[in-house]
């Protein structure tokens, strides 16, 4: 049940951040659940091989490659998600930094409870 929550609640903070962002597009409610189950796969299948394999890159900026990591996986869920389109690499790391933040907002009043 809380898996589903998050779900749903990371798919509102898709719709808003489409909504504020010029270079994001969600075609409706159904794009932004699926882009939240791409998100959620490939941030358990594909992130941590990418993860791994860079992790020289990240050690030297020192923690910062991380965040290009996140935009690549926005990229992702971009190429397998019809309804969802990201206009350029910066709007996807802009986009991953402020989904990171809208999520950790709605989860932990999703932990109070």
């Amino acid at each position: 049940m809380r898996m589903l929550l998050k779900l749903l609640l990371t798919a509102v903070a898709v719709v808003i951040l489409a909504y504020i962002l010029p270079g994001i597009d969600v075609a409706s409610y159904w794009s932004a659940i699926w882009v939240a189950i791409a998100l959620g796969l490939i941030r358990i299948f594909v992130k941590p091989v990418m993860v791994i394999l860079t992790f020289p890159i990240t050690i030297v900026t020192l923690g910062l490659f991380l965040l290009v990591i996140n935009a690549l996986v926005v990229m992702m869920a971009d190429y397998f998600v019809g309804g969802f389109s990201v206009s350029s690499f910066w709007y996807a790391l802009l986009f991953s930094v402020l989904l990171s933040f809208l999520e950790s907002i709605f989860f932990s009043v999703l932990e109070k409870e």
